[in-house]
């Protein structure tokens, strides 16, 4: 179970309600416990319901209201039973934390247009699908999205070009509806984790020589922790940043800054 920040006040989100789409795993897994520990109730959203009763137990250790909701972003009859199943357990929503996301390594002339087409579904089409499906939940008081991106679409990541083409969709988007939904009262922002240590998008898409490259040319030396990311989020979340809509927090320890080659080393390997 991944540690919530630590710098968390109990009472920082209290009486606030969110949804975390993918949070039944890895990042978004551990930004709901985050939001969990500064005393918001918490639902969590997952294609695989397996991945939901474990994450709800702990979410519900720290003493808030918690449900588990299995449904498939890029479906939104699914996303509008996500939303409303949501509303009538927890009473409302004021965060939203968009984090479906699906990835694997091809390069472009091996990539199927299927293949290109299922992780912009999931990635892009699901944040706007559950956007749009909680916006009207979000304005009722004041609400706040958070986008989860990455650094892909910051450098040229070779075997990542659908991931990629996804992710800076949906900065555009963060900014678009920044705009749109701030008379709103409603703040979007995006947050772009680099690699993150022991997580499972790590686990599959790098090996042992691309990890250990990684953390030589992070100027902070070494991957991001889940509860870092965390924190991250929960800023972003908070009335700490209630002046800040439209923009896309990089959290990667300068990695992308530095170099291109570590992301996609396993991909240029012959």
């Amino acid at each position: 179970m991944p540690m919530p920040a630590m710098w968390a006040r109990p009472d920082l989100l209290k009486g606030k309600r969110a949804l975390v789409t993918g949070g039944g795993t890895g990042i978004c897994r551990g930004i709901a416990i985050a939001l969990a520990a500064a005393g918001a109730d918490v639902a969590v959203a997952s294609r695989k319901s397996d991945h939901l009763a474990p994450t709800v137990q702990d979410l519900q250790a720290h003493g808030v209201r918690a449900i588990g909701i299995a449904g498939d972003v890029r479906v939104p009859a699914e996303v509008d039973r996500i939303v409303q199943g949501t509303a009538d357990t927890l009473g409302g929503l004021e965060i939203l934390i968009n984090g479906a996301a699906g990835n694997f390594i091809a390069r472009s002339e091996a990539l199927s247009p299927n293949g290109f087409g299922t992780v912009v579904d999931i990635d892009l089409k699901g944040t706007f699908n559950v956007s749009r499906a909680a916006f009207p939940l979000l304005k009722a008081h004041g609400g706040v999205i958070l986008n989860i991106s990455a650094t892909l679409q910051l450098l040229g990541t070779v075997g990542q070009v659908h991931a990629s083409a996804a992710k800076a969709g949906i900065d555009a988007m963060t900014r678009t509806l920044a705009v749109e939904w701030g008379p709103e009262k409603v703040r979007v922002n995006g947050l772009a984790p680099g690699p993150v240590a022991e997580t499972e998008g790590v686990r599959r898409l790098t090996t042992d020589a691309s990890r250990a490259r990684i953390a030589e040319i992070c100027p902070l030396g070494r991957m991001a922790t889940i509860d870092e990311i965390a924190s991250a989020a929960l800023f972003l979340c908070s009335d700490a940043s209630a002046f800040i809509t439209g923009v896309t927090l990089v959290v990667d320890g300068g990695l992308w800054l530095h170099s291109a080659s570590a992301l996609g080393v396993d991909a240029t390997a012959s």
